[in-house]
């Protein structure tokens, strides 16, 4: 088993995980974004949406509105694409991670603590749930392990197109009962920065 073979029930089953389903972000103040960004997703969301691909999804929307946030906060934290996050093979918490957030700087190797991670998929919101979660349970069993643990851990699952945010704290699984879709970007934004505000002051700098 690994994270992508979760379902939602599975995760809540083995971890003995509630589930809540709450506004996680009002209210939320949106950020303008660039003309790169503009002009970036213009082209990105006419490949993408042509393609069943969760690749193409992922190149070309989820990477330019990471790398935005990521400018937008001076490069103050680290963004994985593709990493393997195995932590107990046994549970089923491992396989490959769409995109890993942690604080730090870039590096070779993945730096805790992670934060929030985010999973493209190419149709359905609701079957990347499970994954998702798992993957956060993964982060926060990783962040143990390196002596870096953090209460809460943040997810994201995308289509691209549409964007619904999800919470792990003190073993409650919150869901957000809002999604958010492509063209409210500026609000997306809002949301990560929110994130990694959150991280700002709760965690503190090496």
């Amino acid at each position: 088993m690994a994270y992508s073979d979760f379902k939602l029930r599975d995760v809540k089953k083995n971890f003995g995980l509630i589930e809540k389903r709450i506004a996680l972000f009002e209210p939320v103040t949106p950020l303008p974004i660039s003309n790169w960004l503009s002009e970036t997703l213009d082209t990105g969301l006419y490949l993408a949406l042509a393609t069943i691909s969760e690749k193409a999804r992922s190149e070309f929307i989820v990477v330019p509105i990471l790398f935005e946030i990521h400018k937008k906060n001076n490069q103050q934290f680290a963004i994985y694409s593709g990493e393997n996050l195995d932590v107990d093979k046994e549970k089923g918490l491992v396989g490959e991670c769409d995109f890993i957030l942690s604080k730090g700087d870039m590096s070779h190797t993945i730096q805790t603590p992670i934060f929030s991670l985010v999973e493209a998929k190419k149709k359905d919101i609701g079957l990347g749930l499970g994954q998702c979660a798992a993957q956060m349970i993964g982060a926060k069993v990783f962040n143990e392990q390196e002596g870096n643990d953090v209460d809460t851990i943040f997810g994201c699952v995308t289509t691209g197109e549409t964007w619904q945010f999800l919470k792990l704290e003190n073993g409650t699984l919150f869901i957000d009962r809002i999604r958010y879709y492509i063209d409210d970007v500026e609000t997306i934004l809002g949301i990560f920065q929110c994130i990694i505000d959150y991280y700002k002051k709760s965690t503190p700098s090496k």
